[in-house]
């Protein structure tokens, strides 16, 4: 499926890159409009001439480029053979049962916990053995509780968890080994295992105590932020590989966008003074670049967001209520250098992708400049980008395919795993020593569930 998304020429849509710098650099005031176009076609004749060279370079070399370095190394990874995952048989109320309740889990961007419970029941990792296992799995959906908008709502989702906990521990003798430590949950909620969807009160409630020795799999990552633990995976979130396949454009469609974003910028209903929400970035973005010809943006969802995305140059990628969201994914696939604006953001897997050198990154403070920051980023360094980007090793690791394919996302998750092993003998505890209180969090997750 990924080959489909191969990036089309560099240089053949290089063109388009010279138009919306133009707009950015020549005075639109104070000048006449034959002289305007006369100034724009000699620098296009100078920035073609200037590349010719280099164009003809491009022209020879391969479309896409390797990730060079251990990076690259790192994402082609197999996991097959490295690690082996017990999976815990849960009663179906804590899964399956949930998911018919609700089939919209499906294709929510919180997905990821369901894909992966069906991913590993057939994967080569799985050993029916526990006694020879690495790590053990327990699947918990606890995302899938939605709103009539779809969105999760993480109030059950504690006492979910302290239930499926309790079950194991009592059942199976694995768990008490080592309280949790060489255990793994996906935890796909806006603030991971903090089950909140707003900082403030995730900040609060702090890990669910009962996860503090697990492994957590989740696509919330903040460096020195109380919702990330330090030895935490961060993946991406589910985002519909068919649904993104079946709005691929033809390849020879130039990239004629500069900066496109589609999405919020104030969220009145819950931030009502403003200020609050994505910490005011998105609220920057709109008040500075509503009015400038660089920047498609805009609240609407068009039918064409797919198709949009493919024709733009750079995508901002905005915090919202969490650092995270699926614009990440969306941009990578589509070829579209994501401009990162989350500080101290923790990325999907990234020991594996080179987002330094796929991305850019704005601090939220320059948000003002950002038309300066993006319009002074050379040519050549925009044309790696994304020669880098069409990298289909780069896509496949941002999707959650069905089936699953070699180096994709599922493999990603479990080449974090095995990248942990072997578990240190301290996570090994002595018979009837505890690490946790069970009594410990809110009187509200102590209710059963």
């Amino acid at each position: 499926m990924c080959s489909a998304f191969l990036f089309r020429s560099s240089f053949r849509a290089f063109p388009s890159l010279l138009v919306s710098w133009f707009v950015a650099i020549v005075p639109r005031r104070g000048r006449s409009e034959m002289r305007h176009r006369a100034w724009a076609f000699s620098f296009a004749l100078f920035c073609l001439l200037s590349l010719r060279t280099g164009a003809s370079e491009f022209e020879r070399s391969r479309r896409t480029e390797r990730i060079s370095g251990s990076a690259g190394d790192v994402l082609e990874d197999d996991p097959v053979g490295r690690l082996k995952v017990f999976v815990y048989e849960l009663p179906s109320k804590y899964n399956k049962k949930i998911l018919q309740k609700d089939p919209r889990c499906l294709t929510h961007m919180f997905a990821a916990e369901i894909f992966m419970h069906r991913f590993l029941m057939s994967s080569p990792v799985r050993t029916l053995n526990p006694e020879e296992a690495d790590w053990f799995y327990t699947p918990v959906y606890t995302t899938c509780d939605l709103t009539p908008n779809g969105l999760p709502l993480p109030f059950k989702s504690p006492r979910m968890m302290r239930s499926a906990i309790q079950l194991i521990s009592s059942n199976w003798p694995y768990w008490n080994r080592t309280e949790g430590a060489d255990h793994f949950f996906i935890v796909p909620h806006d603030f991971g295992a903090c089950f909140h969807y707003q900082e403030e009160k995730a900040i609060e409630r702090g890990i669910l105590p009962l996860l503090q020795r697990a492994t957590l799999v989740q696509t919330f990552g903040q460096r020195n932020h109380v919702c990330l633990k330090e030895n935490s995976v961060t993946i991406p979130p589910y985002a519909p590989p068919q649904k993104m396949q079946a709005h691929l454009i033809p390849p020879d469609i130039p990239r004629s966008i500069f900066v496109y974003f589609r999405g919020l910028f104030y969220d009145v209903g819950n931030d009502p003074e403003g200020g609050y929400y994505a910490r005011g970035a998105r609220a920057s973005v709109w008040e500075n670049f509503k009015d400038n010809p660089l920047f498609d943006i805009s609240t609407e969802h068009p039918t064409t967001y797919y198709e949009d995305m493919q024709r733009a140059i750079f995508c901002l990628c905005p915090l919202g209520w969490a650092p995270w969201s699926p614009r990440l994914v969306e941009a990578v696939i589509f070829g579209c250098i994501p401009v990162i604006i989350a500080d101290d953001i923790v990325l999907p897997f990234a020991d594996a992708i080179p987002w330094e050198e796929i991305g850019v990154f704005v601090a939220e403070k320059d948000v003002p400049t950002l038309d300066t920051i993006l319009t002074s980023i050379p040519a050549q360094v925009i044309l790696r980008k994304q020669r880098l980007l069409a990298n289909p090793s780069m896509k496949q690791a941002m999707l959650f395919p069905q089936p699953a394919q070699p180096g994709d996302a599922f493999h990603q998750v479990l080449n974090g795993l095995a990248r942990k092993l072997p578990h240190d003998e301290i996570i090994y505890l002595k018979h009837g020593q505890l690490k946790l209180n069970w009594t410990a969090g809110p009187v509200g997750d102590l209710k059963p569930w």
